[in-house]
This record gives structure tokens, C-alpha cells and sequence, in this order.
């Protein structure tokens, strides 16, 4: 049930704490106004939704990358495995370098543990592995190999690079903004649509209408704001790292 309210958070009681103050306010002085709500629902959705789905493609394009990263080095394994001609000790070494590449990656992504200059130091020992020991490997199976390190590196850069770089900034900051202001433009032009249909004891569907349309906004924000770095393991929707170590 935990995980069920992690999008609950010190935003979420802030934004209703302006909705329940301005309804007060607002029946308080009978403060009103006429005014479309569609227009200020636009303003605020389309945007909002926008970066969800922004943050949604981010998660994938991460799944994606991780996944050919691990394919390409367990290909890369099988190669060095599949080798005749070297000697068991030396498969061993090389596969426990390839399972410390993944948990390197698993680290740089998760904990934040190790920079990723480590990153890409280990999956250079590979190369040097196969300068090492290129006449037991031979041209051919080193040029196979090269090929899926290629993918493998590719792979890994555009993991950082979704690692490092976020939805654009300015539009979420809007959309906070905009989700703080809401109440205040919202709850006195509802209280003017239901002016003639209720009274001072029916207040509380003004209240209860204004925090409730407030939730469901700052938990959208929040449900973006936890997909926005799927690896940190602190959203349900966070990718599990640990899937992907050999």
C-alpha cells in the first residue's frame, strides 16, 4: 500500500493547503467571477501531459538501450566461451570482467556510486583483453567481437545520455506554477456555477471540488516527476536494474 502513496508528498499537501485557504477566502469576502474554466484546464493538461509522455518515451528508450546493451555483451561472452584455443582460466577472467561491466553500469545508473568514466574503463578492458592475448583469439573471432562492442558502446552512451539529460526543464517548472495558481483561479469561478444551488451549510462541495481537481493535478505532476529518472528506484514505474546484470 506504501508505494500505492509515494506520489503523496510535501507538493501534494502544499498544493491542497492553497486550495482549502482560497475556498475559505472565497466564502469568506463571497469572492466570484465568471470565467471559462476550459481555458485554464488547457493550460495546464497540455503541457502536463506532454511531459508525461516526454518522461514515459525516456523510460522506454532506456529499457531499449539496456537491453542491447546486456544482448551485446552476453554475445560478446559466448564469443570468448566458444574459443577452443584459450584456456579455461582466461574465459573465467574475461567473463568476470564482462558481469563487472553490468554491475558498474547497474551502479552508475542506480546508486550513483561510480562516475561514468569507470563505466567506460571497463568496458575498454575487453579491448585490452583481446591486445593481450590476439593470437589465441585470432583476427577473425576479434573482428566478430568488435562488431557487438560496437553495440555495446553504442548501448552505453545513449544510457548516459538519457541518465544525464531530462525533459525540458521551463515546462515543468510551468506546470508547478501553474498547479499552485490553479485553486485560485478555479474555486471562485466554481463557487460562481454553483452560487444559485447552494448555500453556506453546502459549502463543502466547494471545498471538497477544488481539493479533489487540485490532487488529481499534483499527482499527475508527481507520478512525471518520479518516471522522470526511471533508474533511481523511488517510482513504480523505475526500471529494475538489477534484471539486467549477467
Amino acid at each position: 500500500m506504501n508505494q500505492y502513496l509515494s506520489i503523496i508528498n510535501s507538493r501534494t499537501a502544499f498544493a491542497l493547503a492553497i486550495s482549502l485557504l482560497v475556498s475559505h477566502i472565497t466564502f469568506t469576502f463571497s469572492f466570484q467571477y465568471n470565467y471559462d474554466l476550459s481555458l485554464i484546464s488547457i493550460a495546464i493538461i497540455f503541457p502536463l501531459v506532454f511531459t508525461i509522455r516526454s518522461a514515459f518515451r525516456r523510460r522506454e528508450k532506456a529499457l531499449e538501450y539496456l537491453s542491447r546493451f546486456k544482448a551485446g555483451l552476453i554475445t560478446v561472452d559466448h564469443c570468448f566461451q566458444e574459443n577452443k584455443k584459450m584456456e579455461d582460466v582466461k574465459k573465467q577472467e574475461i567473463q568476470q570482467t564482462i558481469r563487472n561491466i553490468t554491475v558498474t553500469m547497474v551502479d552508475y545508473l542506480g546508486t550513483k556510486t561510480c562516475p561514468k568514466e569507470k563505466l567506460t574503463d571497463e568496458i575498454g578492458k575487453i579491448f585490452l583483453f583481446i591486445k593481450a592475448n590476439s593470437e589465441t583469439i585470432g583476427n577473425g573471432t576479434a573482428l566478430k567481437i568488435f562488431r557487438f562492442m560496437k553495440d555495446v558502446y553504442d548501448s552505453a552512451e545513449n544510457i548516459m545520455a538519457v541518465n544525464q539529460h531530462r525533459t525540458p526543464i521551463a515546462i515543468r517548472a510551468y506546470c508547478l506554477i501553474f498547479i499552485y495558481i490553479y485553486p485560485i483561479i478555479y474555486t471562485p469561478a466554481l463557487y460562481n456555477k454553483l452560487h444559485d444551488g447552494i448555500s453556506l451549510n453546502e459549502s463543502w462541495m466547494v471545498y471538497a471540488l477544488s481539493a479533489i481537481s487540485t490532487f488529481i493535478l499534483i499527482s499527475l505532476y508527481n507520478v512525471q516527476d518520479q518516471m522522470e529518472n526511471p533508474f533511481d528506484q523511488h517510482g513504480l514505474d523505475d526500471i529494475r536494474l538489477n534484471d539486467f546484470r549477467l
